[in-house]
């Protein structure tokens, strides 16, 4: 991994001082330019089919990775914020409002883990409390009321863990998402944008659609706490993560998830548009498909995607 990062950051570097030579010069150089770009796409795809699951999951991790509300600016327009459980206080970790995606209003829903220390702070690392899926149960309520289809972006470690949230419910909270999500009587449509992790992920997660980006992982519990169940030891993550089956790929051939948004060499994070753009499409493709359904034919679809997963097939005698 790290010697074919090494050979793209080259030929990089490499396209750059062709590109500035000619821009300064005024000699043609598209031909050898276009070459190496078309060495540099097959090394980094050659590089994105190599990376292990524990790469996956530091890309999910990453520091610059974007977050909720980076897609959203791209997404969607007109966003407005709104805050508030209406029981105990608003929730940063959990961010909900509501936009407009092509030609949809739309509720948009999900965690921020924040870009500075500062903000990460003021967010809780992501990690909701229980306001935060009450917060996140009252907004879909209401898309439900005013029949508008439900986005939901998942980003978080796990919900908090702390004394506080368990005294508030934290359990409940989210076995009452669960229990109401699968309930609605809209389209949604859920994006596994960096960790999916725990409980505290399915408490957003229950969708007509789950799709992920390319680096994005969804699991149980942490490869870090697995390995301390499994091995004894937590420094075993790498260990983990092997079977663990939390990458998008794996997922997918499972049947947890419906589709996977392609990341470029480096993670999202090396050009969020891209991405961005891509998820808008998909987006827009499924509320299409969606639009004149039913309620009963949105529930009953939802209900069928989550009873057959884990399903497996019994080997007749020959």
């Amino acid at each position: 991994m790290s010697s074919k990062k090494e050979k793209v950051e080259i030929i990089e570097n490499d396209i750059r001082q062709l590109e500035a030579i000619s821009k300064s010069s005024g000699i043609d150089m598209r031909d050898k330019i276009e070459t190496l770009k078309g060495k540099l796409k097959q090394l980094e795809n050659e590089a994105n089919a190599s990376l292990s699951p524990h790469d996956r999951v530091l890309l999910s991790r990453d520091k610059d990775r974007p977050t909720m509300l980076d897609y959203i600016e791209r997404i969607c327009s007109n966003f407005i914020e709104l805050h508030g459980d209406r029981l105990f206080k608003d929730d940063t970790a959990m961010v909900g409002g509501i936009g407009r995606v092509g030609p949809y209003n739309v509720t948009l829903i999900g965690q921020q883990k924040g870009h500075n220390t500062k903000e990460k702070i003021r967010r809780n690392f992501g990690m909701p409390h229980p306001e935060g899926y009450r917060k996140a149960l009252r907004l879909m309520k209401q898309a439900e009321k005013f029949k508008r289809p439900i986005v939901t972006f998942i980003d978080t470690s796990g919900a908090f863990c702390g004394l506080e949230a368990e005294e508030r419910g934290q359990g409940e909270a989210i076995a009452k998402n669960l229990l109401e999500m699968s309930k609605l009587t809209v389209p949604v449509i859920a994006f596994v944008i960096g960790e999916g992790g725990s409980g505290g992920a399915l408490g957003i997660g229950v969708g007509n659609e789950v799709c992920m980006l390319e680096n994005s992982v969804y699991s149980v519990i942490s490869p870090e706490g697995l390995s301390s169940i499994l091995f004894k030891d937590s420094s075993k993550s790498i260990e983990a993560c092997d079977v663990m089956k939390l990458t998008s790929e794996d997922l997918l051939n499972l049947g947890i998830i419906d589709n996977i948004i392609k990341e470029p060499f480096g993670g999202a994070q090396k050009d969020v548009d891209a991405v961005a753009q891509d998820m808008k499409e998909y987006l827009l493709k499924s509320l299409d498909f969606y639009k004149e359904m039913s309620k009963e034919e949105i529930v009953e679809r939802r209900y069928r995607k989550f009873r057959n997963i884990g399903r497996s097939k019994q080997a007749t005698n020959m």
